[in-house]
């Protein structure tokens, strides 16, 4: 749902669900020349905050990790790589999504 939501907004879909020991990975997309990894968080209801609002800063710190092994792991050097991180939040099923760019940041 999310990749096929990117896709139309103009992104290209690069790979989904990528597991490291350090983090995961939903989707790696690129924006022209830049690439997006972006989290996905699902959400029921907005009772509890929305679901960017779930991405914790150990969260955050897995997904700048796991980032940085698939960059290596794809030869791409990350001090030169223009790259991003993107929250894309689903609410309601898919009828609400949010798509948050540049949402976390490293450092």
């Amino acid at each position: 749902m999310a990749a096929d939501y990117l896709r139309r907004q103009g992104l290209s879909f690069v790979t989904q669900n990528v597991n490291y020991r350090l983090g995961e990975l939903d989707l790696v997309m690129r924006d022209g020349s830049t690439l997006v990894f972006v989290e996905v968080r699902y959400r029921a209801s907005t009772s509890y905050g929305h679901a960017a609002e779930t991405v914790t800063p150990s969260k955050r710190a897995r997904l700048i990790k796991a980032a940085n092994c698939w960059m290596l792991a794809n030869k791409i050097n990350s001090h030169s790589a223009d790259f991003r991180f993107d929250v894309v939040a689903i609410h309601q099923q898919g009828q609400h999504i949010e798509w948050l760019k540049n949402a976390i940041t490293e450092g």
